[in-house]
């Protein structure tokens, strides 16, 4: 579903070259649950950006389901974004003039035929927002928030999702709920997860954890998840 090969990001800081990412091979199997890690400045964000075509890279190529987004033109990259993609930030980078479920609604206006609609309640409800669907983000608690922010992730029924920090911003109780949620989505439909994240315990609970350092795969372990047997 994913495939990397060789991939370099540097960026220029007045006359020096700063080294991002360092040579990165990678391949992700469909339906598979990743986990990346390490500490600040590794790489990870960065690798997750590129991975998801919303950055391009200096060097080496992303192949997404056999499509290679690296250099693609921006319509193309954003139509292939669009299809294959679901996208979850830290911060939920809803639109704040859109009701929850215009927010959710919205990707599927932009990248799908037909009525959406109905999949877009159903999906609020599944995240236990069936009443809040007219709420407005700032009348929505973070927690909430962040569930708008996966069902919006969802409603394509992309084959890919991707999430950076997806818990960070909320407490144990919201994160976990999130977290579920995202869990589900990969057990019931086999959709391939790739999470960022600090936090071992998340990391435990994937089929795989990516440790980065200093813009280099450090290790790269396929672990015994007895909570994802089931759909493997």
């Amino acid at each position: 579903m994913i495939e990397v090969r060789g991939l370099k990001k540097s960026i220029r800081n007045g006359t020096r070259t700063v080294e991002i990412l360092k040579g990165i091979d990678l391949v992700v199997p469909a339906g598979e649950f990743i986990a990346i890690m390490g500490a600040s400045g590794s790489g990870k964000s960065t690798l997750l950006g590129l991975l998801a075509g919303l950055d391009t890279p200096t060097e080496g190529q992303v192949l997404l389901d056999g499509t290679e987004i690296s250099h693609l033109a921006e319509d193309e990259l954003a139509q292939v974004r669009g299809r294959k993609i679901g996208f979850v930030f830290q911060s939920y980078q809803l639109i704040p003039t859109l009701t929850a479920l215009e927010n959710v609604l919205l990707p599927h206006e932009l990248n799908s035929s037909g009525d959406g609609l109905e999949r877009s309640r159903n999906l609020l409800r599944s995240v236990g927002l069936g009443d809040r669907m007219h709420h407005y983000p700032v009348q929505l608690s973070g927690g909430e928030q962040q569930r708008v922010a996966l069902a919006r992730a969802f409603v394509v029924e992309p084959p890919i999702v991707m999430a950076d920090e997806p818990t960070g911003n909320l407490d144990s109780t919201n994160g976990e709920h999130v977290l579920s949620l995202l869990l589900d989505r990969n057990r019931e439909t086999a959709t391939t997860l790739v999470l960022v994240t600090h936090d071992p315990a998340i990391a435990d609970r994937a089929d795989r954890r990516i440790v980065l350092r200093d813009g280099l795969i450090l290790s790269d372990d396929r672990r015994v998840n007895h909570s994802n047997e089931d759909h493997r």
